[in-house]
């Protein structure tokens, strides 16, 4: 097998979304920075009310997929299709926005942690005009493996393998109905822990350290940043002295152009007046 290098650190940059909200952005902080498929990764995480209270009010999205990893605290998602989904800790909501969907996300509690991630996936040129779709995915259908040497994984998507045994997680399709096949595990490690993993071959990959450090094959990745990895089909990684949690996420490329317009991803500058158009005219979500 052929091991995975570090290739890059893309240290998480401060910033605001919605209406405010405080995260760090590291994936997509600048064009330059994205890791096709992967158009952005967001943290948040707070126990300051003042950092998330105003949430994300109505706003529209084309073109591609949101996954929102709540891993401490509630918010609410609704759309224009009807869909309300409690997004409570543990759990994801995993949105194909597609030719669009409108909809909020809005905090549920007025103290607390709120602390998570948002992945925005790009979708393939043929599936940027399917229609929108939404599933929520309580925590208790999250299956979390114990590892032989400590530490634990959670399988979001994708199929986990430890040893002879292959667990797989609630967002698992075969490669052929998914064009990215995501794989999306949150890891945590005590210090000096060790994991290591397949990574299917041409497939890009990283990961993004929430607590503490981890290395890659002796080389650092430091708190609050993504390790971008080099080609290989397995990972192998070591927590430093703090132990580490860290979510690994990898995906086939699509290797299209991207044209971003704020919340619309498209091929072309002529789609993307068009879903401004189409937002303008009421018929983005229609």
């Amino acid at each position: 097998m052929k091991s995975r290098q570090l290739q890059q650190i893309i240290r998480g940059m401060e910033t605001s979304d919605g209406a405010g909200v405080k995260l760090r952005r590291s994936i997509g902080a600048q064009p330059g920075l994205r890791l096709d498929p992967f158009l952005m990764l967001d943290e948040f995480g707070t126990e300051n009310p003042d950092d998330y209270i105003a949430g994300f009010p109505p706003h529209p999205h084309r073109g591609f997929e949101t996954v929102t990893y709540m891993i401490d605290g509630h918010m609410r998602h609704q759309d224009h299709m009807g869909n309300v989904g409690e997004l409570k800790s543990g759990g994801v909501q995993w949105m194909t926005a597609a030719r669009g969907i409108i909809h909020s996300e809005m905090p549920q509690q007025e103290s607390g942690r709120m602390r998570g991630f948002q992945l925005w996936i790009n979708l393939p040129a043929k599936e940027k005009m399917k229609p929108a779709a939404y599933r929520d995915i309580p925590a208790a259908e999250i299956p979390q493996v114990a590892l032989p040497d400590g530490g634990s994984v959670k399988v979001i998507a994708g199929t986990l393998q430890v040893g002879e045994q292959r667990t797989s997680g609630p967002i698992n399709p075969a490669p052929d109905t998914l064009a990215t096949d995501p794989l999306y595990l949150d890891i945590s490690l005590p210090a000096g822990g060790g994991f290591t993993h397949p990574v299917h071959a041409g497939y890009n990959a990283f990961i993004y350290v929430y607590e503490g450090s981890v290395s890659v094959e002796g080389k650092t990745v430091p708190q609050y940043s993504a390790g971008v990895l080099s080609d290989g089909d397995s990972v192998a990684v070591t927590a430093g002295d703090a132990g580490v949690r860290a979510v690994l996420i990898a995906a086939r490329p699509l290797h299209e152009p991207v044209v971003q317009y704020g919340p619309f991803v498209m091929n072309t500058r002529e789609e993307i007046e068009q879903a401004l158009d189409d937002y303008r005219n009421g018929t983005l979500a229609a």
